[in-house]
């Protein structure tokens, strides 16, 4: 009997590896990725060109660890982590990027991110 986690895995692995397929960063434009974890989330500027990290940014961040403890839920924390990557971005002069979200769906945490990071500055 198949586990039904491995198979979730397996979809988002397979969804996340037809995306990367369209989705490439640059310099101009780098790739704002978003890993969700059972109980934070993270998100890396990548230039896939040069193969760097430019700026990175996640809900274990000490920067904004009493935002965070202030928080209600974990969609907060993450519109909070997202703020605060979208503030480092700026403040390495990057404004647009393409927007991974790795084969998770747009919804919930994925997006609370993301409008946390536009809120940053980041366009997307």
């Amino acid at each position: 009997m198949v586990d039904k986690n491995s198979q979730k895995e397996q979809a988002r692995t397979r969804r996340r590896k037809h995306l990367y397929k369209r989705i490439r960063g640059t310099q101009e434009r780098p790739r704002l990725v978003v890993f969700r974890s059972n109980k934070e989330i993270y998100g890396q500027i990548i230039d896939d060109v040069k193969r760097e990290t430019l700026a990175a940014a996640s809900t274990r961040s000490k920067d904004i660890a009493k935002e965070i403890a202030g928080a209600k839920n974990k969609t907060e924390r993450a519109k909070v982590a997202g703020k605060l990557l979208g503030e480092l971005a700026k403040s390495k002069k990057i404004e647009n990027v393409v927007f991974d979200r790795a084969g998770y769906l747009y919804h919930g945490r994925v997006k609370a991110f993301a409008d946390g990071a536009r809120e940053g500055g980041l366009k997307f």
